[in-house]
């Protein structure tokens, strides 16, 4: 027991204590936010907007690039998501919709401009020093997709975080943030039922309808 203890946790052995308390934090308040999203709750946005800053400021620390970019992002569009799900059109929030074609094209585009933005980075602080880089980007460009979706209430934003939960579960787990690993592990479970729970919406939304 101890053996499989050892080779999850030892590498907080290095790492400062508060690190170690910040990042908790920041993945209980990450998985309020996932849990708030499946549930269609605006609570989704102050949630998860806790746990980015922390993010930022740990991996900032921890010259995680993509990944602080990720988190950056997700605080910026939090605060646009925000005000999509609040606003009000003929008395009516904004609905739970498919993406369109029009949309399918804009997260092409955010998806490919992601990827040369973090390669331009990774270029200038000369990080490519690993496989990790290459994955960190596609993750990157996978998670600022899922969010602009999300932020505009498009079902297929799950599609995205389960892609990109899955990738970063080993992802975390090899850079030592066993915490973080987890937290991905739970969010590709809740991502799933994230999308049949808003699926399910939309059916019965259109069958009122």
């Amino acid at each position: 027991m101890n053996q499989i203890f050892d080779f999850l946790f030892e590498q907080y052995a290095t790492y400062n204590t508060m690190d170690i308390v910040l990042e908790i934090v920041a993945v209980f308040f990450g998985f309020l936010s996932v849990w708030f999203s499946k549930k269609n709750h605006i609570f989704v946005f102050p949630t998860g907007m806790l746990s980015t800053i922390i993010f930022v400021y740990l991996l900032l620390k921890w010259e995680l690039l993509g990944d602080m970019m990720i988190n950056g992002y997700y605080f910026i569009m939090s605060l646009y998501g925000w005000y999509i799900w609040t606003h009000k059109t003929n008395d009516q929030t904004t609905p739970i919709t498919r993406i369109n074609s029009k949309e399918k094209k804009i997260s092409i585009g955010i998806f490919f401009s992601t990827l040369l933005f973090v390669f331009i980075v990774y270029n200038a602080f000369d990080k490519w020093t690993s496989w990790l880089a290459y994955v960190d980007t596609l993750t990157t460009a996978i998670f600022f997709v899922g969010m602009w979706l999300m932020a505009k209430r498009k079902l297929e934003n799950w599609i995205f975080w389960i892609i990109g939960d899955i990738i970063s579960v080993p992802l975390y787990f090899h850079k030592g943030l066993m915490f973080t690993s987890f937290q991905y592990l739970g969010f590709t479970f809740i991502a799933i039922f994230g999308y049949l729970a808003w699926k399910k919406h939309l059916n019965s939304s259109k069958v009122i309808a």
